[in-house]
């Protein structure tokens, strides 16, 4: 059963998916409960994953192959190590909050919301699992089409023109990957005698495949996954998608989706061209660093408090690209916990806005000021989470930040402290506009008369923040539980890419 592990987790919202269709419409409740309970068994289901995951062995475990399409000798192969394991739990963590939280806010065709949400859930699982090209292709492109239809059915006013724009930018990148998929697949012919699309395979053939021919494909493949993350400039997307999608689409958006972009460059754009990795590693990292200057700088600026949060995703993920790039193992570590930490800390941030905008039905920052006495409850967890967005030591943001800055500031890849020292006044932004939103939200006079009436958290809305919470704290005071999945796995991973690009292993 081990081995097929990965496969049943896989299985379990697709089944889900399929069940709701059977499910009469008029039944809200029943669909409700059901897709709940899915991504329940899920989260259960990565638990056991979780229990059965060996954190010494460096290498990928639970591996399930079988051949897929003769023809293009392309398999079915999912396995899981300890850079994919994180992202895996926190989609199944994730998943049943959001299902949980959107209980009122979703209205109409509540049976075909749930669907997609499932469905959505396939495609980010399978795409953290694939060990095959093709595979992660299917999933990766796949992940689209739910996301368009939760942002474009139940999203905002502008709700068509944010869920095309996110589309069109995606599917754009993703057919550069596919031209270089392709392209690395027939040169296997060269090598191996048949077309392949195993990723193990093109971790032997991408290293020795002609300099400029790599950098164009390491180019192709980079610049699908930067789409994705988004490192500036391809950003433009994003502050659309978040305004415009439901709170379940934004938590999602943000705390899942954006991490498959830097997770791309993990798994694929440093391993299989690790000379041209190294030959872009700093202008790649330069982006990072411009990225989280600009998007904390732009997020200063701006009146809807779910534009804030969408900017600082720009500016958090800019920390996540500059650690991978880093080539150190710090600042490789650093980057997966911060998935993870902007996963949960930007997620709850979306959860609490919604929470507020369903009372109020405004999200501009104007419209608030002096709710700390009248939602007292809501104040504190919203300052908590805050906090952790910031960095502050003793919660999880600061670990992984300062991991990152550690790890580019001794990076002999990038080759000057000035990536560590400008990346780091972005903590600092992060101070302004996370304190400054909070400040003007929460305290002050009150300016609207309607929020006299605000009602605090209730008690299921409490538990769905306090659960993150208590993640946001754990991660912060304790951090080796999480950093152990990682550690033999980005060891290895980082000392191999070293040997590659003749690097000097510390």
């Amino acid at each position: 059963m081990e081995n097929h592990l990965l496969s049943i987790l896989l299985a379990i919202p697709l089944v889900g998916a399929a069940l709701i269709l059977f499910l009469p419409k008029d039944k809200e409740s029943l669909i409700r409960w059901t897709g709940f309970v899915v991504t329940i068994v899920a989260f259960l289901v990565s638990l056991f994953v979780l229990y059965k995951f060996k954190p010494a062995f460096p290498l990928f475990q639970m591996i399930d192959q079988m051949l897929w399409i003769n023809t293009l000798h392309t398999y079915y192969a999912v396995g899981i190590d300890g850079i994919s394991l994180p992202l895996v739990i926190l989609t199944t963590f994730l998943m049943p909050l959001t299902m949980i939280s959107s209980w009122k806010s979703i209205k109409k065709k509540v049976r075909e919301f749930t669907f997609f949400m499932l469905l959505l859930e396939v495609g980010m699982i399978g795409v953290f699992i694939s060990l095959d090209m093709f595979l992660f292709y299917i999933f990766w492109e796949f992940m689209l089409i739910p996301m368009y239809f939760i942002i474009g059915i139940w999203g905002g006013e502008q709700r068509i023109y944010a869920s095309l724009k996110f589309f069109i930018y995606t599917m754009a990148g993703s057919l550069l990957m596919l031209v270089a998929i392709i392209f690395i697949g027939f040169y296997a012919t060269e090598k191996l005698g048949y077309f392949t699309t195993l990723v193990t395979h093109f971790y032997t053939i991408g290293p020795e495949l002609p300099v400029t021919i790599s950098r164009w494909l390491f180019l192709a493949f980079t610049i699908s996954f930067a789409i994705k993350v988004p490192l500036f400039p391809f950003h433009t997307w994003l502050p659309d998608a978040h305004v415009q999608a439901p709170t379940a689409g934004s938590v999602i958006l943000a705390g899942v989706l954006l991490k498959m972009g830097t997770y791309g460059m993990i798994r694929f754009s440093i391993p299989i061209f690790p000379e041209s990795a190294k030959y872009f590693a700093p202008y790649v990292s330069a982006l990072a660093v411009i990225g989280i200057i600009y998007g904390a700088l732009v997020a200063m600026v701006q009146k809807d408090m779910k534009k804030l949060v969408a900017y600082s995703s720009v500016a958090h993920l800019g920390f996540v690209v500059l650690g991978i790039f880093s080539f150190t193992v710090e600042g490789m570590q650093g980057a997966v916990l911060q998935m993870v930490n902007h996963g949960l800390s930007t997620g709850a941030l979306f959860l609490l806005v919604g929470i507020v905008y369903e009372r109020t039905h405004t999200r501009e920052i104007s419209e608030y000021g002096g709710i700390a006495k009248i939602t007292p409850v809501f104040s504190t967890l919203f300052l908590i989470v805050c906090l952790s967005s910031i960095g502050l030591p003793g919660l999880n943001g600061f670990i992984g930040e300062f991991l990152i800055l550690l790890g580019a500031f001794q990076s002999a890849v990038l080759g000057s402290w000035a990536f560590s020292i400008i990346a780091s006044s972005g903590v600092i932004f992060a101070a302004v506009y996370l304190l400054w939103m909070y400040q003007r939200v929460v305290f002050g006079p009150v300016k609207n008369e309607k929020l006299l009436k605000l009602k605090d958290v209730t008690v299921l809305e409490f538990s769905i923040i306090s659960i993150i919470v208590l993640f946001i704290v754990w991660i912060g005071v304790y951090p080796t539980t999480f950093l152990n999945w990682s550690d033999a796995t980005v060891t290895n991973y980082i000392m191999k890419s070293l040997r590659q690009i003749g690097g000097i292993v510390n």
